[in-house]
């Protein structure tokens, strides 16, 4: 049986997954070419200094660039089975594939990949993305998915997260996912203040706002996590079950946000209790410099000989006649 104009309702060919995330190529390397910038421009940096400059370079690009990344990227959950499943609906033909789900904040991919690839004359390569951020329409997508044909599996996991679904998933995620992405957008903004604020050498300040900002982003991952510990349905294959777990950016954004936390602690503490050596880590330690630069502009005191050889006594000074004219 066919529908329109003879076409089957099944894709003619697999809609191959990307191999790249191409935000996240554009955002890294951005950051990566400010890295390379100010690594060219590091030998212009003389003495100790040169180092503390570069690691305050590296811990900063690296924190800035994880804020910024994980916005876009759709692995904060990532889970994976292998299971024989039914490829076609209506369809008998048991299919051995590797099945993946990946939840980010804008919403759900699932990755459908043969095992081999290719099976029953088909090459089985899917991967498709399912948006739940506002804006999006989560349901349509879901029933665009079903109008194209997309393989049973897909279908399957993409039902649990819709709206209509008994599982009632899809609220939790797509609340959670909007208010983390704002928490995340106030941490990039409170990294950007704390930037400027150590350019202009207010240390105090810019460690308070490290601090704001590790809370920002420690507070996006405890909401994160209140929606993935909610009780969900079971996806199951046969016999065995899709589970998943955190994923990529959600330790990477762990890692970010404890060295936030740390290096603002560090900045309160010493700025507290040894500001010299504060000073020196971000290279504000002038007092050898400024005294060098005085001493280089006072003139030069001349020797006993020449003093004495100016000494003139008041009485042999010749007058000076001035002349009308």
């Amino acid at each position: 049986m066919t529908l329109w104009n003879g076409s089957y309702p099944f894709y003619p060919g697999a809609n191959a997954c990307f191999p790249f995330d191409t935000t996240r190529a554009v955002i890294v390397t951005i950051f990566l070419s400010m890295l390379v910038m100010f690594i060219i421009i590091l030998p212009g940096i003389r003495g100790r200094g040169r180092l503390f400059w570069f690691l305050r370079l590296v811990l900063g690009l690296f924190m800035g660039a994880v804020i910024l990344t994980v916005q876009f990227t759709r692995d904060w959950e990532t889970g994976w089975v292998q299971a024989n499943t039914s490829y076609k609906s209506f369809s008998p033909v048991q299919v051995n594939t590797d099945i993946g789900l990946h939840i980010g904040l804008a919403g759900v991919n699932i990755t459908l990949r043969g095992n081999p690839v290719n099976q029953i004359n088909e090459t089985i390569n899917y991967n498709e993305h399912f948006p739940w951020n506002f804006g999006a329409d989560y349901d349509r997508s879901y029933s665009k998915g079903l109008e194209k044909g997309l393989p049973s599996p897909i279908l399957y996991v993409a039902e649990k997260f819709s709206a209509q679904s008994p599982c009632a998933v899809h609220r939790q995620y797509r609340i959670t996912g909007h208010y983390v992405s704002l928490t995340l957008w106030l941490a990039f903004c409170t990294w950007l203040i704390s930037i400027l604020l150590f350019s202009m050498s207010i240390l105090l300040y810019g460690g308070q706002m490290l601090l704001l900002t590790a809370t920002l982003i420690l507070v996006s991952l405890l909401l994160f996590s209140t929606a993935r510990n909610t009780l969900k349905c079971p996806i199951q294959f046969g016999s065995v079950s899709l589970r998943t777990d955190y994923g990529e950016s959600f330790w990477l954004t762990l890692a970010a946000g404890l060295l936030c936390l740390l290096l603002g602690l560090g900045i309160i503490i010493l700025n507290s209790v040894q500001q010299e050596k504060l000073k020196l880590i971000f290279s504000l330690d002038k007092s050898s410099e400024e005294e060098m630069w005085d001493k280089s502009c006072l003139p030069a005191e001349p020797s006993c000989s020449a003093q004495d050889g100016l000494m003139v006594p008041l009485g042999e000074l010749c007058h000076v006649t001035a002349t009308k004219l």
